[in-house]
């Protein structure tokens, strides 16, 4: 299988990142967020901000997770792609 595309990176970073935020906090509890991903020359960038005011200690804390959550599913996209 050809590596991956650019596109198919940024769109499975985002996906990763946003199923994480709403397996943790109800799409009602969540006022606003920003998941920001680039892949440019093999590096890829994820930033991830949470607007959910009733819990804004955990909103930092599962910004993080979902940033790593975008890293891993890259990983495991590549790695699929080696494989075939």
């Amino acid at each position: 299988m050809p590596q991956p595309t650019d596109e198919e990176v940024v769109e499975t970073a985002a996906e990763a990142a946003e199923g994480l935020i709403f397996a943790r906090f109800k799409q009602s509890r969540v006022k606003d967020f920003d998941v920001t991903v680039t892949f440019e020359d093999g590096v890829l960038d994820v930033d991830v901000y949470i607007n959910a005011p009733d819990d804004a200690d955990d909103a930092e804390a599962v910004a993080e997770e979902a940033a790593l959550t975008a890293q891993e599913a890259v990983d495991e996209l590549f790695a699929a792609a080696d494989e075939e």
